[in-house]
C-alpha cells in the first residue's frame, strides 16, 4: 500500500541522475539564475506591502519542516505583541488561480493542506494566492502588522525584511543537483544570503547544526482522535503495532519519530500533498491509525474510530528568537501600513 515519497530515487540516493535530467537541470539553472539577477539589478521590481515581511522557505523541492517553523514563528511574534498573518500559495489546491481566505474548517482541496493546518493551529488570518504580494497586501488591509510568507524564498516579487531557510537535517540538499536532476530549486550557496538558517534535526540525537545554523527540534504532541474525543499521550501506543500514514516531504521522519517512542510502525508513505481516497486507507487489519497533522486535515471525512492525528511542535533555542526579534523594528518604529 505504500506509495513512497514521490521523488526520483537518485535525488537522495547514490545513483547518478540520467543524462536528460542533467541537461534540463542546466537549462533550469540558467533560467532561474537569470531571474534572480534581474531582481538583484532592479530590472524586475520587488513590491513591499508596507509592513515587515518574514519569509520562511527552503532550497529543495518538497518538505523540510517549513510548516512547523511557520507555526512556531507566528506564535512567537504574537507573544511579542505583533499581529501576524500568513501568506501562502496553497500548493495543490483546486482553483489555484483564485485567492481565498483560509480558516480551520476550510476544505483542504480549496485552501491547501498546509494553510488549513496553519490556520487551525494558530488562528491568525491566512491568505492563499499565487501572487504573494497581493496576499500580503490583503493581510495588511485586514489589520496584520507583520506578514509571514510560507514557502516564499523563491517568490522574489515580494520584497522581504527577513529570510529563514529551513534545511532537512537528514537529507540536506540531496545529490546537490538542481531540478530535475536533483531536489534543488536554487544552488546551495543561495542559503548563505538568508538571515537565518534553521536545521530541522527532528528528534534525531545524532544530528547537530553546523556553523551558522540554528537547530530546530520537533516534539510530538498528544494523539487527537479525528472523530472527536479526548487526546491520548503518544506513550499509550508504546509496544503496540499501528498503521502510520504520512504524505509529507520525508515520510520516514514521521515513522522514525513513532519508532523512537517504542511504537511498532506499519508504514504507509504517500507523496507530499497527496489527495486521499478511501481505497488509499484500507489497510486490511484493525489497528490504530496514526497520521501526521497535515494528512489528518485531509482525512477527517474518511476517518474511523481509532484514527488519530499526531501534531508536531517546533522548538528552537531562545537565543534564536532573541536574534530574530532583534532584527525587526520596535513597536514604536514600525513602518506605516500601505493603503
Amino acid at each position: 500500500m505504500s506509495r513512497g515519497s514521490g521523488v526520483p530515487g537518485y535525488w537522495y540516493g547514490g545513483k547518478a541522475p540520467p543524462p536528460h535530467a542533467r541537461l534540463l537541470s542546466g537549462v533550469y539553472g540558467a533560467l532561474t539564475g537569470l531571474r534572480r539577477d534581474l531582481y538583484r539589478r532592479g530590472l524586475l521590481r520587488a513590491r513591499h506591502p508596507g509592513c515587515p515581511v518574514v519569509v520562511v522557505g527552503n532550497l529543495v523541492a518538497g518538505g523540510s519542516g517549513k510548516t512547523p517553523m511557520t507555526i512556531a514563528l507566528v506564535e512567537r511574534l504574537r507573544a511579542a505583541g505583533w499581529t501576524p498573518g500568513v501568506a501562502s500559495r496553497g500548493y495543490g489546491r483546486a482553483e489555484a488561480g483564485r485567492p481565498a481566505w483560509v480558516e480551520a474548517g476550510t476544505d483542504p482541496a480549496l485552501g491547501g493542506d498546509e494553510p488549513v493546518l496553519i490556520a487551525a493551529r494558530t488562528g491568525v488570518p491566512v491568505r492563499v494566492d499565487a501572487d504573494r504580494v497581493a496576499a500580503a497586501r490583503d493581510l495588511v488591509a485586514r489589520g496584520c502588522d507583520i506578514v509571514v510568507c510560507d514557502d516564499g524564498l523563491q517568490h522574489y516579487r515580494l520584497a522581504r525584511d527577513l529570510e529563514i531557510e529551513v534545511i532537512d537535517g537528514r537529507r540536506r540538499y540531496g545529490n546537490g543537483h538542481l531540478l530535475p536532476a536533483g531536489p534543488l530549486r536554487e544552488p546551495p550557496g543561495r542559503g548563505e544570503s538568508c538571515h537565518f538558517r534553521v536545521l530541522n534535526v527532528g528528534s534525531d540525537p545524532d544530528l547537530s547544526a553546523g556553523f551558522g545554523e540554528w537547530p530546530m527540534w520537533l516534539e510530538p504532541a498528544d494523539a487527537r482522535p479525528l472523530t472527536g474525543g479526548r487526546p491520548r499521550p503518544l506513550a499509550a501506543y508504546s509496544g503496540q503495532r499501528v498503521h502510520a500514514v504520512a504524505g509529507i516531504g520525508d515520510p520516514e521522519r514521521f515513522f522514525s519519530m513513532l519508532r523512537g517512542h517504542g511504537i511498532a510502525v506499519v508504514p504507509h508513505a504517500f507523496p507530499d500533498h497527496h489527495r486521499y481516497q478511501a481505497d488509499d486507507l484500507r489497510f486490511g487489519s484493525d489497528l490504530p491509525v496514526l497520521l501526521t497533522e497535515k494528512d489528518a486535515v485531509k482525512c477527517a471525512a474518511l476517518a474511523g474510530e481509532r484514527w488519530y492525528s499526531v501534531g508536531i511542535d517546533a522548538r528552537l533555542p531562545e537565543a534564536f528568537w532573541v536574534a530574530l526579534l532583534g532584527r525587526l523594528p520596535t513597536r514604536s518604529s514600525r513602518p506605516a501600513q500601505a493603503p
